[in-house]
């Protein structure tokens, strides 16, 4: 039997992971048929086909591929590791950080606040991952993760700090001169519970046809005149086409920055790390 090659077993992972050629293409930052072809070349080696297609067309491992991924994903700390303290034997710091968060604290807090980082480590490479759903740790889908709420699972391998509050304002069109007689523009109702949601179904008045799903949605609504609504204080302060409304008793949400112990201790984690709880949440 021929020697497996750690690189290939890390594009089994990402298929495992992702559950399409696709998926672990967009993940390795590689098109499709490279995916299929180190997989191949994988199932070659050991001898047998690694995943199959279910009825839902999902690739999902063979018995040869569970134990291939079993494998590999206790490997993957060790081999994470290494490249960390590899990194630290030079002079800068090198290695990938995978963070994900909602899309509106991607876009418009963490890209912005990014340069700095990235000017004091020119070999580091960070992948910013804007995602509404609850991306997994422990599979490795991403390596930190920023959330608004405190999550109840994940077990003991994840590791949670809070690092900051998120404070909500009263937002309105930057043109309108009369917020009170304009619409409120509120969540969908699989959206109804968020703590900002709450507060303006409470408020009464006149409230838009237009339901939104998430703040960029609101935001964009809001500019374009279509209603008022609570934005993120951190985000509609830096939206000229946006004005304050001074109010009282607006709600918050804590900021809690998930990461796998398995990640504690390696550079490109830790600097990321530290980013983050330097950023202003205001």
């Amino acid at each position: 039997m021929q020697d497996l090659n750690w690189s290939d077993l890390r594009f089994a992972l990402a298929v495992h992971r992702g559950g399409s050629l696709a998926a672990a293409a967009r993940r390795m930052g590689v098109n499709e048929t490279t995916v299929a072809r180190r997989l191949h070349a994988l199932g070659e080696v050991i001898g047998a086909p690694l995943f199959i297609r279910n009825a839902a067309g999902r690739l999902w491992p063979t018995s040869q591929g569970q134990v291939v991924v079993g494998h590999a994903e206790r490997m993957e700390p060790e081999a994470d590791a290494l490249t960390g303290k590899l990194g630290q034997l030079g002079d800068r710091l090198t290695g990938r950080v995978r963070l994900t968060a909602v899309p509106i604290l991607v876009n418009h807090v963490l890209v912005p606040a990014l340069g700095p980082l990235l000017k004091a480590h020119p070999d580091l490479d960070v992948e910013l991952v804007p995602e509404a759903r609850d991306l997994n740790l422990t599979r490795r889908e991403a390596d930190l993760a920023l959330r608004l709420a405190r999550p109840r699972d994940g077990g003991q391998e994840v590791l949670t700090r809070r690092v900051g509050t998120l404070g909500y304002v009263l937002c309105a069109p930057a043109q309108c001169e009369a917020p009170a007689s304009l619409s409120w523009l509120l969540y969908d109702e699989a959206h109804s519970g968020l703590p900002q949601a709450r507060w303006m179904a409470r408020q009464g008045g006149a409230i838009s046809g237009l339901k939104v799903s998430d703040a960029e949605t609101l935001q964009a609504a809001i500019s374009d005149g279509l209603g008022k609504g609570l934005l993120p204080a951190c985000v509609a302060k830096r939206d000229a086409r946006i004005r304050i409304i001074p109010t009282e008793g607006l709600p918050s949400r804590d900021i809690w920055l998930l990461s796998h112990k398995a990640q504690r201790g390696l550079p490109a984690v830790e600097a990321a790390v530290d980013w983050l709880v330097s950023l202003s949440w205001h």
